[in-house]
């Protein structure tokens, strides 16, 4: 006899068909009500469409702001919300009037969104430093911020509106904030391997809360076994039961692989889960079981969609499905019965280049001629650009996988500099870790041993993906630090930072100089150092003689140094310097030390150059 507790009491008694129909949880696109109206969000676009469901088409794009990462709208319309990322601020919108009516201040990094049904109150998760704001929509301000984790995300909203569920994008971890008392008040930890969870979906009728996500089994470099997608199941009963369960949809649908889940959705009787994946383009639709036990079970075969999908919404009847494929910058438009698609609509034009868009396709594609398994993308370890959170044993030993921030001027490419152009990453692609077929025709230098092959193979302009791929990496530019209010303001403790991070005696820009605060230079032979890094690693096949990293965006690149045997920048500067080798830092006081670590947490403070003696040929044309 299945239990039913308080809380799932408490579920079921609490929905109502308004409540039902709402979507209450993060995402790129939202579904009205009233079913008439879907809203989506274009990350790379800077704008927001609004699609007629009923015509079938989009009617106005609207423009608001840079990176919108979420939309919900509030009470139905005709306001919405938008979180936009990369300008510390949230946005109203009125489609009616097609413009944005309110901007509203936030903390740094801005992701998820999610509103209440009545409209006045929204919660957003914000990625660094991993709060989560509480606005009051009648007075449109922050009321609130809750320190709720670690790199959040995914945000969920409970039927009885008194808590929210956000997911950590680095551990896969599910947090309960109550929101009566301001604090995190219940945790559903995975396996340690759990990672890249953006997204929160709970169950309409049961105490159930859905994570898509991916593992990542760092010890492992084979493209058959280094990354699996993962669906948690998490039972919102406390101390009840089997508390959280991980299913592997690699072998849900026995031998045809599924790469890199990103969202999931759930039909309004609860009674169909809709999961898609971003790296093979396509969706699992699966029977939800009502058995604590088998959880799903497949409904349909696989349903191919288009490139990139990032959303999924299930209309308010639940007969229709609406998925946004990314990089075709539209939405597919499904008959939930049989999933057979009835329309596309367009929802805006591609941004940038067309050679930027296609690098991003690439980027993003666990298919061929970038891999054959179908298990890895370069997504999947450095998604949309910035780092896993992760140390791989890599065959040359220990490598922390790295953010791409600002990397268009900062080569060479990896700790031993043994890559002079993103191009040379084909040598991965055709490695054992993605085992692709590359997107170079015929043959390059052989990998022998550890020796730099790459450097002597000139992989730049004989392949247009390749040379797309390399424009697309060398896109990232690093936000303004959160440790800093407005460009070039620094706290008082990093103004002293600074000056200690400049005195000879410490000596930290002999080797970290430069805008990009680093000696790289595409000048040979390459600036190579032995900082006392590179010792305990046994697995350590190329030597002690690392590149200088770069230190912008350092406040969100955690653990640190090459092998990431560093948590704290504290412990960069003392326990993992004791011989001065990494800066002269022994003879500093504590508070001085503390001084150092907040002017690097301020990195960067103040706009970076967009072109500099190391800028690389292969990137997007820097703005006007």
């Amino acid at each position: 006899m299945r239990r039913i507790s308080f809380i799932s009491g408490v579920f079921l008694a609490l929905i109502s068909a308004a409540r039902l129909y709402a979507n209450v949880n993060n995402s790129l696109m939202d579904v009205s009500p009233n079913g008439q109206r879907l809203l989506v969000a274009n990350a790379d676009n800077a704008s927001v469409t609004l699609i007629d469901l009923a015509a079938g088409k989009a009617v106005k794009e609207i423009a608001v702001g840079d990176k919108p990462e979420a939309v919900s709208w509030i009470n139905g319309g005709p306001l919405a919300i938008v979180t936009l990322y990369a300008e510390r601020a949230v946005c109203i919108v009125d489609v009616g009037e097609g413009k944005v009516v309110a901007r509203i201040s936030t903390k740094a990094e801005p992701y998820g969104v999610v509103t209440n049904p009545a409209g006045t109150r929204a919660w957003v998760t914000h990625e660094y430093p991993g709060i989560v704001s509480e606005i009051d929509l009648t007075i449109r301000k922050v009321i609130r911020e809750i320190p709720a984790g670690s790199y959040l995300r995914g945000i969920a909203l409970a039927p009885d509106e008194k808590r929210v569920y956000v997911s950590e994008f680095h551990t896969g971890v599910l947090n309960a904030v109550d929101l009566a008392s301001g604090k995190v008040v219940d945790s559903w930890k995975g396996h340690s391997t759990d990672n890249l969870a953006r997204h929160v979906l709970l169950h309409p009728r049961r105490p159930k809360a859905y994570l898509t996500h991916i593992r990542s089994m760092v010890k492992v470099n084979d493209g058959r076994g280094s990354i699996f997608p993962h669906l948690s199941f998490c039972d919102l009963n406390p101390g009840e039961g089997k508390r959280r369960v991980s299913f592997g949809m690699d072998t849900f649908n026995g031998v045809y692989v599924t790469t890199n889940p990103w969202e999931a959705d759930i039909s309004p009787d609860g009674k169909r889960l809709y999961v898609i994946y971003a790296g093979t383009n396509d969706m699992n639709v699966c029977n939800v079981i009502d058995d604590d036990y088998k959880e799903i079970t497949r409904a349909f075969s696989p349903v191919q969609l288009g490139r990139n999908p990032r959303a999924v919404r299930v209309s308010p009847d639940g007969q229709t499905v609406y998925v946004l494929n990314a990089l075709d910058f539209a939405v597919s438009v499904y008959k939930a019965s049989t999933m057979s698609k009835v329309a596309t609509i367009k929802t805006c034009e591609p941004p940038k280049t067309p050679e930027w868009v296609q690098g991003k396709i690439l980027f993003n594609a666990a298919l061929p001629p970038m891999t054959s398994p179908r298990w890895v993308a370069c997504f999947s370890c450095h998604p949309d650009g910035g780092h896993d959170g992760r140390v791989w044993q890599q065959p040359e030993g220990l490598r922390k996988a790295t953010a791409f921030f600002g990397m268009a001027h900062t080569h060479p490419l990896h700790y031993s500099a043994d890559r002079d152009e993103v191009q040379d990453f084909e040598f991965t692609i055709r490695s054992a870790l993605m085992r692709g077929d590359g997107l170079i025709r015929g043959n390059i230098k052989a990998k022998v041993g550890y020796h730099k092959a790459e450097l002597e193979e000139k992989t730049s302009n004989r392949s247009k993906d390749l040379d797309a791929l390399a424009i697309y990496c060398n896109s990232f530019e690093p936000l303004l630090s959160p440790h800093v209010e407005a460009p070039g303001k620094l706290s008082e403790a990093a103004v002293r930072g600074k000056e200690f991070f400049f005195r000879k005696d410490v000596a930290c820009a002999t080797c970290h100089s430069g805008p990009y605060y680093t000696d790289s230079t595409l000048t040979k032979p390459y600036k190579l150092h032995d900082v006392g890094t590179g010792e305990g690693d046994a697995s350590e096949k190329m030597g002690s003689l690392y590149d200088t990293p770069t230190l912008v965006a350092l406040y969100r690149s955690a653990p640190y140094l090459h092998r990431g045997q560093a948590k704290t920048l504290h412990e960069v500067l003392t326990k993992f310097n004791p011989n001065d080798k990494h800066g002269k830092t022994s003879h500093l006081k504590e508070a001085e030390i503390d001084d150092l670590v907040q002017f690097m947490l301020s990195l960067p403070y103040e706009a970076l150059p967009e072109k500099t003696p190391n800028t690389v040929e292969f990137r997007v044309a820097p703005r006007k």
